[in-house]
């Protein structure tokens, strides 16, 4: 049996990481960094908050948007260090690091997501 490749996979993370992020990375940033802080928006109480944020979608939202962020990021950096630094002998490394990183951080997503009450 021919084993499969699993780069078609991590192009499709890519994908998908970079797709959530432009959409949903720029209106969260607008809203937490700008709109409440500046006063321009009310923002929520921790009730409020705790009610939104401990609904199960807004969780797998947040797993969701965590996760393929991550694996945008792993596989954009690992092709910036084949392509800039020209180190393609450290194959297994960076792909263990950049892979790995973004696994553990999915891991950690889904951990803290949970541990909403």
């Amino acid at each position: 049996m021919k084993k499969r490749p699993l780069e078609p996979l991590l192009w499709l993370a890519f994908s998908a990481g970079g797709v959530v992020s432009a959409f949903l990375a720029p209106a969260l940033l607008f809203l937490f960094a700008l709109a409440f802080p500046l006063g321009w928006l009310v923002a929520p109480d921790y009730a409020q908050a705790l009610a939104v944020f401990g609904h199960p979608v807004a969780r797998a939202g947040i797993i969701v948007l965590c996760s393929l962020s991550l694996f945008h990021w792993a596989h954009r950096f690992r092709y910036t260090l084949y392509d800039g630094l020209q180190i393609k002998h450290l194959n297994e490394l960076v792909n263990t690091l950049c892979y790995g990183g973004a696994i553990i951080g999915s891991i950690l997503s889904v951990w803290l997501a949970l541990r909403i009450p």
